[in-house]
């Protein structure tokens, strides 16, 4: 977690001070939003989650960008496999392509975006204790969204997502199987240099 910290507060730093070079190669965005399981994670039923994603990424040719990042995601659990009043976290990097493409001849633009995962999930009881962990692994993840231009380098991006990730999670000396699936409705940031 304090690695993600610090790649956020290094690519806001970056955002704020980069100086405006039009339509560059180059851009940081910074995603936040409402996640909303589409299955119970082992027995347990979770509520809706709330996350953030910070990424990078570099044009590779017209229209095609590829990235990375860093993402967390939170959700709650009144009753759970790990106990009761649980908050499960989901953080790691996200890797892969965007496609952004003009919608015909106005400024807006539709992305479609596809990647991998590399996550780890940690499960806390209401003292904050930590009850189960995973290792990192891989899932994927979809989506879907606008690019709306605010001036030159600034962009908002609405986007919806899916995200997959299957993990082995460790609850005192037994690992049990957990699948984590979910689809996330945000909103981005993004500046361009």
């Amino acid at each position: 977690m304090r690695r993600g910290i610090v790649l956020l507060v290094g690519l806001l730093l970056l955002c704020a001070g980069v100086a405006s070079a039009s339509d560059g190669p180059w851009s940081v965005e910074l995603l936040g939003g409402a996640a909303f399981t589409t299955q119970d994670m082992g027995d347990a039923n979770l509520g809706t989650g709330l996350g953030f994603e910070a990424t990078v990424a570099y044009r590779v040719m017209q229209h095609l960008d590829v990235y990375g990042g860093w993402d967390w995601r939170h959700f709650m659990a009144d009753e759970s496999f790990a106990g009761s009043d649980v908050d499960i976290e989901e953080t790691g990097y996200a890797l892969g392509v965007r496609f952004v493409h003009p919608v015909g001849t106005s400024t807006l633009s539709y992305i479609i975006r596809a990647g991998a995962t590399y996550d780890h999930l940690e499960i806390e009881n209401d003292d904050g204790d930590l009850v189960a962990d995973s290792e990192h692994g891989l899932g994927w993840e979809g989506g879907v969204g606008l690019d709306i231009p605010l001036g030159e380098d600034w962009h908002v991006r609405p986007m919806a997502r899916y995200r997959s990730l299957s993990q082995d999670i460790d609850i005192e000396d037994e690992s049990m199987a957990v699948d984590l699936s979910y689809v996330t409705l945000e909103v981005g940031l993004s500046r361009s240099f």
